[in-house]
């Protein structure tokens, strides 16, 4: 079985005072849940303030995202090695990042196979549109983007992977949770298809869109569902937290 797993994405949120003070205020409640590895995953300027914030603590450290070279006149970018010196995880191929930036399933698989050179836990992201779902391709599109983003890749290994519906992403719309676990099943097979069904088994699946506390158990009482990717939820540490409290009950 896959480990429960809850990631916070702060997304262009917070400044430096911002994340220290909500990582302050969460720290010590997240700490004391037991049997969830929680990650908070604040904006590039924001990781050495909160890695040293998190020092000798159970809660990781992610980065939003990463370039997949490992030096050169890349302007603006940052490389596999940067991340790797304070992070555990990254995120890869967000929804916002295919759709704002045209990042290709191509750069997704570079990314990929970058961080995991370097020990990074990648979180790759795929997901449907609101009309391929409506036009019945939602299987397909994410299946697409699934086998492309992990092509060349010969193990799951320290593989996550998040399922984050386009049309559910900030609209406060979530998917229902057997739309969620019908989802998760097809990409647990292709995982399957992949890699065999013990390390498919062995990846965490996390739901996201619009994660809050009142969904969160019926989330977590899916199946194929292993934890979530949390957009706005996880700025406010109240609700951070309890989606947490909420996932290690539901659970057990």
């Amino acid at each position: 079985m896959a480990s429960l797993l809850i990631a916070g994405n702060w997304k262009m949120n917070t400044t430096l005072q911002e994340a220290s003070e909500l990582v302050a205020s969460m720290k010590p409640r997240l700490e004391a849940i037991a049997d969830v590895q929680t990650v908070l995953c604040p904006p590039f300027i924001s990781l050495p303030v909160v890695a040293e914030l998190l020092r000798g603590s159970e809660v990781a450290l992610g980065a939003q995202n990463m370039y997949h070279e490992g030096r050169g006149a890349f302007t603006g970018e940052i490389s596999p090695a940067m991340v790797k010196e304070l992070c555990e995880f990254v995120i890869l191929g967000h929804s916002e990042r295919r759709q704002l930036f045209a990042e290709s399933d191509e750069l997704v698989s570079q990314k990929l196979k970058a961080a995991i050179g370097v020990g990074l836990r990648p979180i790759v992201c795929v997901g449907e549109h609101l009309r391929e779902r409506d036009e019945g391709r939602a299987n397909e599109v994410v299946e697409t983007q699934l086998r492309g983003s992990l092509a060349g890749l010969e193990s799951a290994g320290p593989l996550v992977v998040a399922y984050e519906p386009v049309w559910a992403i900030g609209t406060g719309r979530a998917a229902t949770p057997d739309v969620a676990q019908a989802m998760m099943a097809h990409i647990r097979q292709i995982l399957g298809a992949l890699y065999g069904d013990e390390e498919a088994a062995a990846v965490p699946l996390l739901y996201g869109g619009s994660v809050n506390p009142g969904n969160t158990s019926e989330y977590m009482g899916q199946h194929d569902i292993d934890g979530a990717l949390v957009g706005g939820a996880s700025l406010d540490a109240d609700s951070f937290v309890e989606i947490v409290e909420i996932a290690a009950v539901s659970k057990t």
